[in-house]
């Protein structure tokens, strides 16, 4: 099964039509493997908090999920330098990557 649709430049998943930041591509394979499995672990332990109503626990697995997002580069500083901007959470056809 294919994964979600990329733009273009490889920036972004488009994922119902909203554009979402990919993983920056020059983190080495071993590294954003390491990466991903932190996330899917941290991903788990909200759920689990979720689901015992422990608010602080929920807290420090978002907290775990972001900064793995943060070091995957899907969040935080845009892994890009030519100044383009960050079109994350944006309708695709609200962005210059619509179609014509």
């Amino acid at each position: 099964m294919a994964g979600p649709e990329h733009t273009p430049d490889g920036r972004y998943l488009i994922v119902d039509g909203v554009l979402w930041r990919a993983t920056d591509p020059s983190i080495p394979e071993d590294r954003r493997q390491a990466l991903v499995n932190t996330l899917m672990d941290a991903r788990r332990a909200v759920g689990a908090a979720k689901r015992a109503d422990d608010a602080d626990a929920e807290k420090e697995a978002r907290r775990r999920v972001h900064q793995a997002k943060v070091a995957l580069g899907e969040r935080g500083p845009v892994w890009w330098d030519d100044g383009a901007p960050d079109l994350t959470r944006r309708k695709i056809e609200n962005t210059p990557y619509a179609r014509d």
